[in-house]
């Protein structure tokens, strides 16, 4: 992905903040369907609240970066589009 790439959440998972943790589950039709459960690190929570459909890539990378996470700076731009 190009530091320029806009990206949009998945309007199939809730989002949920519980303490200091971000929560994703994705919707289904019954709570039979349901086979996982997401949970966000600090760094991919600051990631998943960013992801607005205007926000780009870079921007989102920048601030991860500068927020003193101890990250490879390519690791940032393995951002799936799909959530």
């Amino acid at each position: 992905m190009q530091n320029t790439t806009v990206l949009k959440k998945n309007k199939n998972m809730v989002t949920r903040k519980i303490a200091d943790e971000t929560i994703l589950l994705p919707i289904y039709k019954t709570s039979k369907e349901i086979n996982c459960i997401y949970t966000l690190n600090k760094p991919a929570s600051i990631v998943w609240d960013m992801i607005d459909g205007k926000t780009t890539i870079g921007e989102i990378k920048d601030k991860v970066l500068n927020n003193g996470f101890d990250l490879i700076k390519d690791s940032a731009y393995r951002i799936k589009d799909k959530v």
